[in-house]
């Protein structure tokens, strides 16, 4: 078993995430020997959103960033044997794998080893069927997009260890994409299951990309970060038992502490000593946290139990449509204006469809859809507001007519209104269940053997 430690650096906490991160992490983890680095580009829903790209253009269907992500830093990876793991194949691993050869032919670099993972769609009517004996009414007279299974890291660590330089998969658990290159690098066996849990809470702190290093922590003059619009993303030190030091690349704002990794190692845990992964059940009930220096932070005391006998699946359905529209209030009787604005909405469609109205800069956020803060506290004094109304229904043509009633407003609502702003969009439903891992089919391919 390899003693060194392993480098593992992420350049994308999701899909739109900046793009000109990962150069930072490459030169940082070229100047220390080389390592892996990961980009996580998949959310909940984003793998739906690739499946109705795929499904309008074949070609499409993976990250629409990718060539950004990927091509100012594949001649320095390849160069440096830094291996790059990613989700971003989304609905099209094989399309993404294509174009990442592509980008390396138009660079004049040899051909990298490219490896993707399949079966994380559900496609297949026994698989379907079985969903709907999980999900039951909740798929009844629904439209599926899509079915995918939360894959782990087996087959990402058996690309690695056979040679690949580049892994491209769809959906695989956010921590595996840090763990399957641990278990490849290390050789653990698929049952250590201490090490495992440490290592995939490694991937737990990384998969938020700036998350750790200052990103979505900050608040000024309480939580003070250096230099954030410069944050660099988070790079962490795998050691041999599994344990392991986050930190950042090199010369790059924001900053790693004992509190941006306490946020980061809690951030979506629900119990802590019973993470659910597809590779292990992680239990961090006695992490501790330890500042090393400037920008790194050791993990300590998690370990880990046997993984879950099932597998976390995500369907995506359609959802009708969403429809929004804005118009802006100022000056005398602004939030006046804009409440009667709202009524006025409502009494016109309140009864073809569910509206919801938000006052931005009065009361918004912290409102219900039913508006229990705007009618519990009438007659504020904001005098720059916006009105946000929106509704939603699975007919096209009912939603839209929150459109046309926003925009009428401008002669037939409340005095000086204007700016008004409006988008129409179909929506996505998600349910979540469980299946037997047996049901689920992996594996994985290098692009070669693969036909055109």
């Amino acid at each position: 078993m390899p003693s060194s430690p392993l480098l593992i650096g992420c350049a994308s906490g999701f899909s739109g995430d900046r793009s000109d991160g990962a150069a930072a992490v490459v030169r940082t983890l070229a100047a220390r020997g080389g390592g892996t680095l990961i980009f996580e580009t998949l959310a909940e829903r984003t793998l739906a959103l690739a499946q109705l790209a795929r499904n309008a253009d074949p070609r499409r269907g993976f990250e629409p960033l990718l060539d950004e992500l990927v091509a100012p830093v594949l001649a320095d990876c390849l160069r440096h044997g830094i291996a790059i793991v990613s989700n971003f194949g989304a609905a099209n691993p094989v399309g993404a794998a294509r174009r990442i050869a592509e980008l390396a032919a138009q660079q004049g670099l040899p051909a990298p080893r490219i490896a993707v993972i399949h079966g994380d769609a559900l496609d297949t009517p026994d698989q379907r069927d079985l969903l709907r004996q999980r999900l039951g009414a909740a798929l009844d007279g629904v439209e599926v997009v899509s079915a995918t299974a939360y894959l782990g890291a087996t087959e990402i660590a058996q690309a690695l260890a056979a040679g690949a330089q580049i892994v491209v998969a769809g959906r695989v658990a956010d921590p595996s994409l840090t763990l399957g290159p641990a278990l490849a690098h290390f050789g653990w066996r698929h049952d250590d299951w201490p090490r495992l849990g440490r290592a995939t809470m490694a991937g737990h702190m990384l998969e938020c990309g700036l998350q750790v290093t200052g990103g979505y922590f900050c608040v000024p003059g309480l939580k003070e970060v250096p230099d954030v619009h410069a944050a660099g993303f988070p790079i962490a030190e795998i050691h041999a038992d599994g344990e392991f030091v986050i930190g950042k690349a090199a010369d790059t704002g924001g900053m790693v502490d004992a509190r941006t990794v306490k946020e980061q190692l809690l951030y979506e845990v629900h119990d802590p000593a019973r993470y659910l992964t597809p590779d292990v059940t992680a239990d961090l009930s006695q992490a501790r946290v330890e500042e090393l220096g400037r920008d790194r932070v050791a993990v300590r005391g998690i370990t880990g139990h046997a993984r879950p006998a099932e597998l976390k699946v995500n369907v995506c359905h359609h959802g009708g449509w969403l429809a929004e529209a804005e118009i802006s209030y100022a000056g005398v009787q602004a939030e006046a204006r804009a409440r009667l604005a709202a009524d006025i909405v409502h009494k016109r469609l309140g009864s073809a469809l569910r509206l919801r109205a938000d006052l931005i800069g009065a009361i918004s956020i912290l409102d219900n859809d039913a508006g229990a803060l705007r009618h519990d506290h009438p007659g504020g004094q904001a005098r720059d507001v916006r009105l946000r109304i929106a509704g939603e229904h699975a007919e096209r043509a009912i939603a839209e007519r929150v459109l046309r009633e926003v925009t009428a407003l401008y002669t037939c609502g409340p005095a000086g209104g204007g700016g008004v702003r409006t988008a129409l969009r179909p929506r996505l439903n998600m349910v979540s269940c469980t299946i037997p891992r047996e049901a689920v089919t992996s594996g994985w391919r290098f692009l070669d053997e693969i036909p055109q």
